[in-house]
């Protein structure tokens, strides 16, 4: 397997996509042959419900169990591993509102920022791409996850405030390259739910597109009452709507995300510093 990238799926504010373009963006990656890993690092378990896992409570191992058997400093033997497999052609790492008080308990862990990227270490020479759905906040489980990450990719409502968190969240981004992931790059801002009737929805685009520049992803993810109902029917917007417009920007936005992997250098303007 040539070297994975691990990518993290992120927006502190909730309701913007970022599960669902989990969910398409690695079932997109695995139509086109590579080998993909999802994990649910979100004690809401919202990737885990969409991937078909009626009762995320009921797992018997989920990240949380795995994140503690490297706390502990024990050694993860392949029953360990917790993945699921699912029939879109992905593996899942699961998650559950147990994920909640993991989080309370790093507080006091030594290396707490570390710890996900030590357990994805045990796993990720299987994969070419590792996704990480963050929780809708700036926590230490979105910090592990930006610890663990190449990359980051940032879905964002075509709205005011929305658009206006941005800036926050690029902040801590910013934070941990410098302090303890400098490899961290940010892939893309990819606009999400727009609706180009509306002038408000144009006017935003315009902004973010002028704003963060290259950053931005061309792809651009229209609201759609097909793509709000792929969480309720537990599968892909491919699976669902193949024909749909949602399902041709996602597909569109998975281009996108392979030929990063192929350029030397992307030329664009980098907002984080």
């Amino acid at each position: 397997m040539d070297k994975c990238k691990v990518i993290a799926v992120t927006n502190q504010k909730g309701g913007v996509g970022k599960t669902t373009t989990a969910v398409n963006l690695g079932v997109g990656l695995a139509q086109q042959g590579k080998k993909v890993l999802l994990v649910d690092a979100d004690p809401q378990g919202s990737l885990t419900v969409s991937l078909g896992v009626k009762n995320p409570d009921e797992l018997e191992t989920t990240i949380s169990d795995l994140m503690q058997i490297v706390v502990d400093n024990s050694i993860l033997s392949p029953q360990d591993r917790g993945i699921l497999k699912n029939i879109e052609g992905v593996d899942l790492v699961p998650s559950n509102i147990g994920l909640s008080s993991f989080e309370v308990s790093l507080v006091n862990t030594m290396s707490r920022e570390f710890v996900l990227r030590s357990y994805l270490g045990t796993v990720k020479r299987d994969y070419d791409y590792v996704l990480i759905d963050c929780m809708p906040s700036l926590g230490m489980l979105t910090i592990n996850a930006l610890t663990a990450a190449d990359s980051v990719i940032i879905p964002v409502q075509a709205q005011y405030l929305p658009a206006k968190g941005l800036e926050q969240l690029l902040r801590t981004i910013s934070r941990v390259k410098r302090q303890l992931n400098p490899k961290l790059e940010v892939d893309g801002i990819v606009l999400t739910m727009v609706d180009s009737r509306t002038t408000l929805a144009r006017e935003i685009n315009a902004l973010v597109r002028k704003t963060y520049g290259g950053h931005v992803f061309a792809s651009e993810i229209p609201r759609s009452i097909k793509a709000a109902e792929i969480s309720v029917e537990n599968k892909s917007i491919y699976d669902h709507d193949r024909s749909g417009k949602a399902a041709l920007a996602y597909e569109n936005l998975t281009r996108e995300v392979l030929s990063l992997g192929k350029q030397i250098k992307r030329h664009r303007t980098d907002p984080v510093r």
